[in-house]
């Protein structure tokens, strides 16, 4: 009976050109992966990094507990204070991952009769958060703070607005220096996460809230690490009493093994290496311009600068064909098809990262050039 309930839905997605499928794609040029910086796939990284947990004597398979329980330790803590030095905050508390930490902090901190106010593009993880809250949810206009305004005025309650640094999807800035007026205006929290700038922005790789110098005035961040830093886990910082509060209130954190050792010293050993090698930052700058003049004349795309670009293609069909023509030529370019993107504005979703050659990017650039003539035709 259960069987025939999970076809039936599966059936429905699969007509509307929605359903999933795990896939294996080797030897193609990687234009997908959040492995912006290479670190993901740096053998120097992973050498340093098992190297580091030998001589620590940290050869442990698990946490074996969570971290209230009997999974945390002074090299846990250690980190924390690490990452609140790079983030430049009070304090810092570790996270399995960046959809945990969202979760966490979005589930937690709005109170009953609180107004949760979140971005319209905003990564699922925010959306999931507000859901488990028991704050009122609303969402604005991407990008819009006259909207955003106009729903905080609306609002009950302390208002928490929770937005990206940078969007995963658009691949644009958030505007954080007018959205800190706005929300000093009227007393509002913002909750910003950084997955995305992580690495890749700031000194050591801090963020873009601390490139910009506007880090100080957002009480909550989230750094996650499994993108350009090329491990695993994410954390949220903030001011001390936010971390006590989030050990105390954030079911994610509360209820879950903690990471393993491993996991712990491959994220002090990302920065330590980013740190040694920052050059990286300026390298990845210099492909997302190349790129960008390369595909300046097609006019299907949204305005980016970071290393998340996209072609807008419409429609779940032809978006995936899109992606197998692609594919034929050697790039793996993945699409991003509607609930995931609102219908109408499915597209292939095109990632730069510091190891992509110029040769390469000029394939892709004329590849997708074909593709947006023949999509012109029909």
């Amino acid at each position: 009976m259960l069987d025939r309930l999970l076809e039936k839905k599966l059936q429905e997605r699969n007509s509307s050109a929605l359903l999933r499928k795990l896939a294996i794609k080797g030897g193609l040029i990687d234009f997908t992966s959040n492995d912006y910086l290479g670190l993901a796939s740096s053998l120097d990284l992973f050498k340093r990094i098992n190297d580091r947990t030998e001589q620590l004597g940290m050869c442990r398979n698990g946490a074996g507990g969570s971290r209230l329980l009997s999974g945390n330790t002074a090299y846990t803590e250690s980190l924390e204070e690490n990452l609140a030095g790079i983030f430049k905050a009070e304090a810092a508390l570790l996270f399995n991952s960046g959809y945990s930490a969202n979760l966490g902090v979005l589930s937690s901190l709005p109170q009953r009769n609180d107004t949760i106010i979140y971005d319209e593009l905003a990564h699922a993880c925010i959306k999931d958060g507000a859901r488990l809250s028991l704050a009122k949810r609303l969402n604005f206009k991407h990008n819009d703070l006259n909207d955003l305004e106009s729903k905080i005025k609306k609002s009950s309650g302390h208002v928490f607005v929770a937005v990206e640094s940078i969007y995963s999807m658009d691949g644009d800035e958030c505007p954080l220096a007018e959205l800190i007026s706005l929300s000093e205006k009227y007393d509002a929290t913002i909750i910003l996460d950084e997955a995305h700038s992580t690495g890749v922005k700031g000194e050591h790789g801090s963020g873009l809230a601390a490139s910009l110098g506007l880090d100080q005035k957002i009480p909550v961040r989230i750094y996650t690490f499994g993108k350009a830093l090329g491990v695993h886990g994410a954390c949220v910082v903030g001011s001390r009493v936010l971390q006590q509060f989030l050990v105390n209130f954030a079911r994610p954190f509360i209820y879950t093994t903690a990471m393993p050792a491993h996991s712990l010293v491959a994220i002090e050993c990302a920065f330590e290496y980013l740190k040694e090698n920052i050059q990286l930052q300026s390298a990845l700058s210099e492909r997302i311009r190349f790129y960008l003049d390369r595909v300046s004349g097609l006019t299907n795309r949204t305005e980016s600068h970071s290393s998340v670009q996209n072609l807008l293609i419409g429609e779940n069909s032809k978006t995936r064909q899109a992606s197998l023509t692609l594919e034929a030529s050697g790039f793996d370019v993945r699409p991003i098809l509607s609930p995931t993107v609102p219908s109408g504005s499915e597209r292939l979703r095109i990632c730069l990262h510091v190891f992509n050659t110029e040769d390469q990017i000029e394939g892709l650039a004329a590849q997708l050039k074909l593709i947006t003539l023949q999509e012109s035709i029909v």
